[in-house]
């Protein structure tokens, strides 16, 4: 494993479920405080890290339009809840003494700054982490989607998607037990076997400006300093193999 980072700039993608932890709904204390140290640890190496949150752990547009609820209703109702796990974020990682930034692209001036892409970019640059919130601020599109127009937007090394298991199975590992693990795909096998890696819109923005995507396992201790010192861990997509 390297001693200098391989990536200077990072996009890191957290689930809001991450945020919940055990107790499956809401925010748990203990959770977000861990990962708070494993950002402050990659900060400290000198890497730039800006975040996307999902808010599947308060509120999920998706599976309320489903039951019924107007769709963009639903889905501006997840952006909110993204802006509160945006904001927790922030308190935890300001507690651990990393100075961050909150912008929203949904205009909150009293909790949040706008989204304003330059000023973003010269937050990174003088170390902060910037927490993008509300999602692309556009119903029908995906925390996802939003994490790969920042991570183009602000020229970002690579996206770090972390989920709960350690890579990307041809099936779902706990329910198939002949699931085999993926260390490399391109965006095009994806699409093509469509692997939950990031939804069908967010991965093609990634193979039409040829940003890779790292998907890793958040819950083992130390794993986002790992990735950004280029352990191979994980699953690596890109353009080719």
């Amino acid at each position: 494993m390297a001693n200098t980072p391989k990536f200077d700039r990072i996009l890191l993608k957290l689930s809001g479920e991450a945020l919940a932890g055990q107790q499956g709904y809401g925010i748990d204390p203990e959770v977000i405080s861990t990962i708070a140290s494993e950002i402050k640890d990659v900060v400290s190496l000198g890497v730039e890290v800006a975040l996307v949150i999902g808010g599947g752990n308060i509120f999920r547009g998706l599976s309320a339009a489903s039951r019924g609820m107007d769709r963009a209703s639903a889905d501006y109702m997840g952006m909110l809840a993204t802006v509160m796990n945006s904001l927790a974020m922030q308190d935890a990682l300001e507690t651990v003494g990393v100075k961050t930034r909150v912008q929203s692209a949904i205009e909150m001036q009293e909790i949040a700054e706008p989204y304003i892409r330059r000023k973003a970019v010269r937050h990174l640059e003088k170390g902060r982490v910037v927490i993008f919130g509300a999602g692309t601020g556009n119903p029908y599109f995906t925390t996802d989607t939003a994490a790969s127009l920042r991570a183009m937007e602000i020229n970002a090394d690579i996206i770090l998607k972390a989920t709960k298991v350690d890579g990307v199975y041809s099936a779902d590992p706990e329910k198939d037990k002949d699931a085999v693990k993926y260390d490399k795909l391109t965006y095009i096998e994806v699409l093509q076997k469509n692997l939950q890696v990031m939804d069908a819109t967010a991965t093609s923005l990634c193979m039409d400006n040829s940003l890779p995507i790292i998907i890793f396992d958040l819950t083992s201790p130390g794993n986002i300093e790992k990735v950004v010192r280029g352990a191979e861990i994980g699953t690596l997509v890109t353009g080719e193999k």
